[in-house]
């Protein structure tokens, strides 16, 4: 199983950066997820954002694999609680499945990437920054991980 996060935006604030970077250091190699930046999609006065979204959505499309289980995170998504994640998680390792997790920009996703999502995942059902679902999206993958090492990390 390998894990690949693809998220649109490629100049992420220095605090998403170093979280990222310290809960990926935390992660054992078979977990610890590969990173993919999409460039975002020129949003201009007189451009529609659809033509955005789709160039993104393009961009995504490409990074993703026939055989990859698919999770878009989307608002309106399946909400799941930490532990129904690491559950997951186990699932996806006896399955031995490859999951991309995707990011859509500020404008979120294309209806061709939800569509090609094996599952949609909210995180919240708040509107998130999309640099902060990056955290918060590798702080809950280290988290269920911990559970499921036994880690004292997670504390229920």
């Amino acid at each position: 199983m390998k894990f690949k996060i693809i998220g649109v935006g490629t100049r992420m604030p220095e605090w998403v950066t170093a979280g990222v970077r310290d809960y990926q250091r935390r992660l054992p190699n078979d977990v610890c997820p590969e990173w993919i930046e999409i460039a975002l999609g020129a949003r201009q006065k007189h451009q529609l954002i659809k033509k955005a979204i789709e160039k993104e959505s393009l961009l995504l499309m490409r990074q993703i694999n026939k055989q990859d289980f698919v999770v878009a995170l989307d608002v309106l998504g399946h909400a799941m609680n930490t532990e129904q994640l690491a559950e997951k998680q186990l699932h996806w390792q006896r399955e031995g499945a490859d999951v991309c997790f995707i990011i859509g920009g500020p404008d979120g996703l294309s209806e061709d990437c939800l569509q090609r999502a094996n599952m949609r995942w909210s995180l919240s059902a708040l509107t998130l920054p999309h640099p902060l679902v990056r955290l918060v999206l590798i702080e809950q993958l280290y988290r269920a991980w911990s559970i499921n090492a036994g880690h004292p990390y997670h504390r229920a």
